[in-house]
């Protein structure tokens, strides 16, 4: 059985326009299309690995229906690839990550396409974690859908 979901399309925007779009928490929302993203609750944009960004989400099946992730960047090359790891945040401030991770690969086709490999991998998701929540909490449509929104993002 796989734990990673992989899609990919080619946006007609330059690497360096797509990866500002991504590095862009106040985009996040409308990449994912869902409504579940809601408001980045830290808007600056995403610079450096371990940082840390927080985003208000809505799911009608969670518990509070309103609740929020903390997300730490795992991986962060300008023009190149960005991802993040969700989970939440401890009392004490620190960051107790899911186990799953977010990752946009970025490869020029010429100066004015991008080639964006988007991963979703779930492998590393705790037996607890699991109990909780069913992976992939949605189809590899959802992943389409969103490389499609982040087209429209960035031409």
């Amino acid at each position: 059985m796989t734990e990673i979901l992989i899609v990919n399309a080619v946006i007609d925007a330059p690497a360096a326009r797509v990866f500002g779009v991504l590095a862009d928490p106040t985009t996040h929302k409308d990449i994912d299309g869902t409504g579940w993203v809601r408001d980045p609750l830290d808007p600056q944009p995403l610079r450096a690995v371990g940082q840390v960004f927080r985003v208000a989400m809505y799911h009608d099946q969670h518990p509070d229906k309103h609740y929020e992730m903390a997300n730490q960047v795992t991986v962060l090359e300008p023009d190149r690839a960005i991802g993040w790891a969700p989970g939440g945040l401890a009392e004490d401030g620190s960051v107790e990550l899911g186990g799953w991770t977010w990752r946009y690969d970025l490869e020029p086709v010429g100066a004015e396409q991008t080639r964006v490999v988007l991963t979703y991998d779930w492998s590393n998701a705790t037996a607890e974690i699991r109990q909780t929540i069913v992976f992939p909490p949605f189809g590899v449509s959802h992943l389409d859908n969103s490389l499609a929104n982040l087209a429209k993002l960035v031409t």
